[in-house]
């Protein structure tokens, strides 16, 4: 896996409006997702992460960072994530920018997301 974040062009592009991709770093793996988290999006996410996450045990950061919108849908995807990760002991966590934030709190689901501002921060507790 490559050890850095690529340009958006690198990412896969999982749907018109979404692209992602993985990375792994200091023992997790780092999902970057750009675009838009909504009901057009979430189940090629909800594959892509699946997948991912059937083939590793690390613990997982999603970062939506550069997501321009998440809707109740992405929400949801997200929600059944960390179930999963919660299942399976899997340390798990969202980085969110102002707008990802600002919806996971209107839903009180940031503690049941892991949510935290930045990259750096996420890592830190995944290796805690």
């Amino acid at each position: 896996m490559p050890g850095g974040v690529g340009p958006i062009s690198e990412l896969q592009r999982l749907t018109v409006s979404l692209r992602g991709g993985f990375d792994q770093k200091d023992g997790c793996l780092v999902f970057h997702f750009t675009g838009q988290l909504d009901a057009y999006s979430e189940k090629q996410f909800m594959d892509y992460v699946g997948d991912v996450l059937k083939a590793s045990k690390l613990p997982s950061v999603i970062d939506l960072s550069k997501i321009d919108f998440l809707d109740s849908s992405g929400l949801g995807a997200l929600v059944q994530v960390s179930k999963r990760c919660k299942d399976a002991k899997r340390s798990f966590a969202v980085v969110g920018n102002s707008r990802v934030t600002q919806t996971v709190k209107l839903v009180r689901l940031e503690e049941f997301l892991n949510l935290v501002n930045d990259l750096p921060t996420a890592l830190s507790r995944m290796t805690a």
